[in-house]
């Protein structure tokens, strides 16, 4: 869009929209209906895409991937599926109230993308021990999936456990994904792993019959396994939310914790300090494995599936002061990335050229805005972006500011518009939120609001989609996009 030269008209005419009612025939086309929706099963995804299988290691569900049932339809034991990990999916499969995905080895995680294992379709995510660096825009898709209301469970192993000699281990490559991301690296999530190997050990679990981790539908937690592995030091000053729940013998409050709960934005966050709790002792021919699933001393399974229950926002899940993502709490939080475009063609889906800092245009604050078609002949420009909106949120609110300026002269004909949709995850548009024209062009940004309050619970993808004919350029010009929650 760089070079283009396009008049400078400002859209004067306020337009205020209150839910999804319109005030201004001719302005705006609104859809209040809303399709009923099944209840669907949490969607848990396990990463296999940052070594999980490297050397003595075994981190997955089944050797089907992406889709564990490509192995058993119906397991009913952990042999069924073939990995050191199985006996956790095979009992959340059992329930009837899961479905498991696999990120298969050479894959990447995304955010807001096309795929189908894209982290937008899922509401937890599992990293068990990651051994390769997530690049900078996993990062970001991880950061924002947490802060969108997505679960993120962290598990970890000691120092030094750097199974493919790739120079990181887990305890390096989580505390960088928390440091070094371009969401939040200022503590996000209100701790820090510890660079410790210990060798042996069963951490005990707090007094707490409230907390959902502790005490959920998958029974009681009172103590967990160290064999080789690390802790964490808490920060609450950097996170009020975090709370460590069963901490390492001798220790308590702040240091020694070996499995804690967070939360970030509307998300929630479990960390637990060794992979030797998860490992069910089978897998594939050629791994030295050990039991810690069935570990006599310890109630890991417990611990492993309450703590997937709370991360999903499971029915009957409580935020027990720690969640913001799921039915029973809300964090009062604005959920889009890069809201203002400050940080260019980052988060957005968009065609070519609509994030931009030209100067034909102007942003209504900061040097970036986006810019919807202006061309002067047949095209057509998309904006969007995916977002959780959390269960417990009884307010939700879309904003942004927009200006139209347009070469058209008719008083009567929409030659050129924007609409502005909400798509379910299969692309399907569940509401057309409103519909703008060339007719609409005035001077001056104008802010534009919608309640959403309806989509609780829902993952949903804002989409604006600018047309333009033939002739005759119309521009549509956003900045200062919101999603406010409370």
């Amino acid at each position: 869009m760089l070079g283009l030269t396009r008049p400078r008209h400002r859209l004067a005419t306020v337009l205020t929209v209150c839910g999804l009612l319109a005030t201004g025939a001719a302005v705006q086309a609104t859809t209040a209906a809303t399709e009923a929706h099944a209840a669907t099963p949490h969607r848990v995804l396990f990463d296999n895409a940052h070594a999980e299988t490297a050397g003595n290691a075994d981190w997955i569900v089944s050797t089907s991937q992406p889709d564990p049932l490509g192995q058993d339809s119906t397991p009913s034991a952990e042999t069924d599926w073939t990995g050191a990990l199985s006996s956790w999916g095979v009992a959340l499969q059992k329930t009837g109230n899961y479905s498991l995905k696999t990120l298969p080895s050479g894959s990447s995680l995304s955010y807001g993308g096309s795929s189908a294992l894209d982290l937008k379709n899922f509401d937890t995510l599992v990293l068990p021990e990651p051994n390769t660096l997530f690049t900078t825009a996993e990062k970001t898709a991880i950061m924002n999936f947490v802060k969108n209301g997505g679960g993120l469970f962290m598990i970890s192993d000691h120092t030094g456990a750097d199974r493919n000699n790739d120079g990181y281990d887990a305890v390096e490559i989580l505390n960088d994904l928390m440091t070094n991301n371009s969401v939040d690296s200022t503590d996000p999530f209100g701790f820090s792993i510890d660079s410790l190997n210990i060798t042996s050990g069963y951490p005990a679990a707090i007094s707490d019959s409230t907390d959902p981790v502790l005490h959920g539908s998958f029974g009681t937690v009172t103590k967990s396994l160290i064999a080789n592995g690390t802790t964490a030091t808490l920060k609450p000053s950097d996170n009020s939310s975090v709370k460590g729940l069963l901490y390492r013998s001798g220790y308590s409050g702040n240091t020694g914790a070996f499995f804690l709960t967070s939360a970030f934005g509307s998300g929630r966050v479990a960390f637990w300090g060794d992979s030797s709790p998860i490992d069910d002792g089978t897998g594939q021919s050629g791994n030295t494995l050990y039991d810690g699933w069935n570990d006599s001393g310890a109630t890991n399974a417990a611990l492993a599936l309450n703590a997937t229950e709370w991360l999903s926002g499971a029915s009957g899940s409580s935020g027990g002061g720690t969640g913001g993502g799921g039915s029973t709490s809300c964090t009062a939080a604005q959920l889009l990335g890069n809201n203002g475009f400050e940080s260019g063609s980052t988060t957005w889906t968009t065609s070519s050229g609509v994030i931009t800092n030209s100067s034909s245009e102007s942003p209504r604050t900061g040097s970036y805005y986006a810019w919807l078609d202006g061309y002067g002949s047949a095209h057509t420009d998309t904006l969007s972006q995916t977002v959780t909106i959390p269960s417990a949120c009884t307010s939700a609110t879309l904003s942004f500011y927009l200006h139209i300026d347009t070469a058209e002269t008719t008083t009567s004909t929409a030659y050129d518009t924007l609409k502005v949709q909400l798509l379910n995850s299969s692309g399907t548009v569940l509401s057309t939120l409103a519909t703008y024209s060339n007719l609409n062009a005035a001077g001056g940004y104008t802010q534009r609001s919608f309640n959403l309050a309806s989509y609780a619970g829902q993952t949903v993808t804002l989409k604006f989609t600018g047309t333009e004919g033939s002739s005759l350029q119309t521009s549509f010009v956003l900045d200062d996009t919101a999603l406010n929650v409370s």
